[in-house]
């Protein structure tokens, strides 16, 4: 498994954890509107719950990054593998050249 799979799965997992403490909040609110907890009570525990959120929020941002930096390093690799190969072909053509070149001289 590459590395931008990892990263894509992690993302998988945060978005289904972000998923879950949103229905927590809409639980809470549940609660509240029916009395059980308090307002206060319940701002205190949402304002808990939002900071997670973001934190897992910030945490996607970064390993999307992460991936797109993976694409690019892949891309340059591609790219720089792609002229070596040029650069065999050519001297492999003036090898060839210079043999015939020599041969046609004798």
């Amino acid at each position: 498994m590459g590395l931008i799979e990892r990263l894509e799965k992690n993302i998988a997992k945060l978005e289904k954890r972000i998923a879950k403490e949103e229905m927590r909040i809409t639980d809470l609110q549940l609660k509240c509107d029916s009395k059980k907890i308090t307002k206060a009570d319940f701002t205190i525990k949402k304002k808990l719950i939002e900071d997670r959120i973001n934190g897992m929020k910030s945490r996607i941002r970064i390993l999307q990054g992460g991936i797109v930096r993976e694409k690019q390093n892949l891309e340059k690799k591609a790219e720089e593998k792609k002229k070596k190969e040029e650069e065999k072909l050519k001297k492999k053509e003036e090898k060839k050249k210079k043999k015939e070149e020599k041969i046609e001289k004798d």
